[in-house]
């Protein structure tokens, strides 16, 4: 007797757990998210469907007929926010807010909340995660109370809904997307099913009322937004909500916009009363002193479109033990190691191989750009001769593996931030283009010419005082 034929409810099916797509056949990478190890069988294959042409909802007009103000942002009350989204909340637009806990995205996003609100614009705040007495606690020490702000805290999708129906909100905040759950889907919140239900059903209300919505959702500890990633796909702007829970500052960062770019950053200071914007961050990433410090050096970082003035700090002290510890905050070891490679080939710095080397930024940045290379060789390198560098300077430039100061983006946008704030001389690779009149610029091709800056007989005497130490 023949074998029977497989049909296509006979054959497997094969899903990413990931981001939901689907194939035929199995595959170890998934094509879609590039998530490895997610492909898994879960069904027959899908029946191959045909769709007949139906009525058009509204006729397709010229892109110059369409009226464009439908899509005006509405601003949120919070200046530094809006610099993120572009101008504000667009009408049905769903905001995706992420961040790792306790970074302070519900007092931001409660500050919004009550800042929003107005006799024409109501706001609808629902908890998932807290309950409504612990939201008002919060609400009374940030100063956030409104009479048009309804605080709802609901865990169903269908009740979240029916609040929907009852407040009629021009801006509705969901914390988090991950704790609600439908009840006709099967599975635990915060599974791929519940979020791709919750945040499906949410951005149909968004789109059906006009209302804009802003979503909480959670990261895992790779700092990576959870759930499937069919979820940053859906919504129309994603922000990453990043800060060192022992600092103040705080960064929102714009991974996607629909309605704007995504190289701008907020800056936040989160303190006892709240959450407030920093319109001018840089003194928080500063140390004033009345006389320059040795292994101290400042440059100028590009958040964004945003410079901002940062310090860095170099210490090196004589090791006791066979193997110098290299410690740094703030910084990449990997740049650091490099800088210190540079320094003792191209700069002739013998002394910092056995020497312990700690080096961090002020106030909590973070600075992962090439363009603060620079600033880290000479902080090092005036550590290592116990020499500080002149005062009111600032270093920008990446610095190459030969020993040349390579050119960098935004080199007269930083220069511009530098002079603002009074620094006064530069350091800056060759051809930086047009500088701020009353700042001396000084061009610098390779490491040689950066540390000519340092006092030449500190230089000299450095290596007699390691030569004389050992």
């Amino acid at each position: 007797m023949a074998a029977r034929t497989k049909t296509a409810k006979d054959r497997p099916s094969y899903r990413c757990t990931e981001c939901g797509w689907t194939t035929a056949k199995w595959l170890g990478r998934c094509p879609e998210c590039q998530a490895w190890g997610t492909v898994e069988e879960f069904g027959g294959a899908p029946a191959v469907r045909t769709t007949a042409a139906g009525r058009v909802s509204t006729a397709a007009l010229p892109i110059g007929q369409v009226d464009s103000r439908q899509a005006t942002a509405r601003s949120t009350g919070v200046g530094e926010l809006d610099r993120v989204l572009g101008g504000g909340l667009v009408p049905g637009a769903v905001v995706l807010l992420a961040g790792e806990p306790g970074v302070g995205k519900s007092t931001l996003l409660l500050d919004v909340a009550a800042k929003a609100a107005s006799d024409d614009h109501r706001t609808l705040y629902v908890t998932a995660e807290e309950s409504a007495s612990q939201v008002r606690l919060r609400a009374d020490r940030i100063r956030a109370i409104n009479d048009h702000l309804y605080l709802a805290a609901e865990t169903d999708l269908s009740a979240v809904l029916g609040h929907l129906d009852a407040v009629k909100p021009s801006l509705l905040i969901l914390d988090s997307v991950q704790t609600v759950a439908s009840p006709e889907i099967d599975g635990a919140p915060g599974g791929m099913a519940q979020v791709r239900e919750v945040a499906g059903a949410l951005i149909r209300a968004s789109k059906e009322r006009g209302m804009s919505t802003l979503l909480v959702g959670h990261v895992t500890k790779e700092g990576a937004i959870a759930g499937p990633r069919l979820l940053e796909h859906l919504v129309d702007v994603v922000l990453s909500f990043e800060g060192d829970r022992h600092a103040r500052l705080r960064l929102v960062r714009g991974v996607k916009n629909r309605y704007g770019a995504t190289d701008e950053v907020g800056c936040f200071e989160l303190h006892d009363e709240g959450i407030t914007g920093l319109a001018d961050p840089s003194g928080l990433f500063l140390t004033r002193r009345d006389e320059p410090v040795p292994g101290t050096c400042l440059t100028v970082t590009l958040e964004g479109k945003r410079p901002l003035v940062a310090e860095v700090q170099a210490l090196t002290v004589d090791s006791q033990i066979p193997s110098p510890r290299r410690t740094t905050s703030g910084l990449e070891t990997s740049r650091v190691s490099m800088m210190l490679a540079v320094l003792e080939q191209r700069g002739r710095i013998s002394s910092l191989g056995k020497r312990d080397i700690y080096s961090a930024t002020v106030g909590g940045v973070k600075l992962s750009e090439p363009a603060a290379d620079l600033a880290v060789a000479l902080a090092l390198a005036s550590a290592a001769s116990d020499t500080p560098l002149p005062k009111n300077l600032v270093a920008i430039g990446e610095v190459g593996l030969a020993g040349e100061v390579r050119r960098v983006t935004g080199v007269q946008r930083r220069l511009a931030e530098a002079h603002r704030l009074g620094f006064t001389h530069a350091l800056v690779p060759t051809d930086p283009g047009k500088v701020p009149a009353g700042m001396k610029v000084t061009e610098v091709a390779n490491m040689g010419d950066a540390l000519r800056v340092l006092p030449r007989r500190s230089r000299a005497q450095a290596p007699q005082e390691e030569s004389a130490r050992r």
